[in-house]
Order: structure tokens, then C-alpha cells, then sequence
């Protein structure tokens, strides 16, 4: 399903039991040919770190925690993606703070909300990267991504950016 040379996995750093189940639905999507590029926190990145093999991983580092070290990690993924080709899969575990938008700026992406994941698709989808969102339950599409996507209530993907693609996983 995730046919690009490049998959990026970004998403929440903690994870809920049901969580996994879709996380290992997406890594089954992956064909075998594609590099898997992901950050180095706990949650989503972990599990897709563990997931492939670490000769197709590359793990982004953040040079310490500080926020401005953790968004230079998360600008440095994103061109990453998209100097390469890539898509990215995302899994935000909470709604988007009204302050995050879509732009090919990262500066009004990475605004200081405290969700590095909203931020990191609002910049991958300003820069017209191939996008893939999973929504928790009850969680609303923010209105910059409502625009661009097609959803699928059976499967809990929205697929943003050209190619737009309706997911299933039945």
C-alpha cells in the first residue's frame, strides 16, 4: 500500500493497546524494497524501529531535548521524505492545537504548540509530501487537512496529498 522508496513513521510517544494493532497493520503495508526512515523517541518510533530490519531503518537523532533540538529532528525527517521520494504515516494521538496549520514553513508549522507530531505532518503536507493519518476515535481532522484527504471510518486512515488512495483493512 505504501508504495514509495521511503515510508517515515511519526506518531504519539505513547501508545494504547489498540494502537497497536493498526501500527502492525501499517508495517505490513510497507513492500520490502522501501527504507523506512523514523525519529528516535519512545512510542510510534520505537515500535517501527523494532519492526524492520536495522539495515533499512534510518533513525533521526535529536542532538538532546531541548525544543528547539527535538523540531530541528523533525524538519531534518520531513526534508528527508521528501528529498527521497518518501510518504509519510502518521498516528497523532490527540486533536490538533488550533495553532498548528499546513505550510512549507516550518517555522509556522513548528509554532510552539507542543504536538510534534501535528507539526510534523502540517509541514510534510505543506510541502505536498504523500501523507497517511491514523485518528484515534472521536479525534476531528483539523480543517487544513479536511480539505485534501478522503477517509475511511472501516480502516481509521486519512490519506492526504497527492496520490490520494482510500485505505481499508478489510
Amino acid at each position: 500500500m505504501f508504495h514509495y522508496p521511503v515510508v517515515g513513521f511519526s506518531g504519539s510517544r505513547h501508545l494504547a493497546p489498540i494502537d497497536k494493532e493498526l501500527l502492525a497493520y501499517a508495517s505490513c503495508c510497507v513492500p520490502s524494497s522501501s527504507r523506512i526512515h523514523v525519529g528516535d523517541a519512545p512510542g510510534v518510533d520505537r515500535y517501527f524501529r523494532d519492526s524492520f530490519e536495522d539495515k533499512r531503518v534510518t533513525i533521526f537523532q535529536s542532538n538532546g531535548f531541548a525544543k528547539s533540538q527535538l523540531v530541528a529532528r523533525s524538519i531534518r525527517f520531513v526534508k528527508s521524505l521528501r528529498d527521497s521520494g518518501g510518504c509519510l504515516v502518521s498516528f497523532p494521538s490527540c486533536p490538533c492545537p488550533s495553532q498548528v496549520v499546513a505550510s512549507s514553513r516550518s517555522s509556522v508549522c513548528f509554532c510552539g504548540s507542543g504536538s510534534g507530531s501535528w507539526a510534523s505532518l502540517a509541514f510534510a503536507v505543506g510541502l505536498g509530501l504523500p501523507c497517511f493519518v491514523a485518528l484515534p476515535y472521536g479525534v476531528d481532522c483539523p480543517p487544513w487537512l479536511a480539505y485534501s484527504s478522503s477517509y475511511s471510518e472501516s480502516s481509521g486512515f486519512i490519506v492526504i496529498a497527492p496520490p490520494c488512495r482510500q485505505l481499508s483493512i478489510l
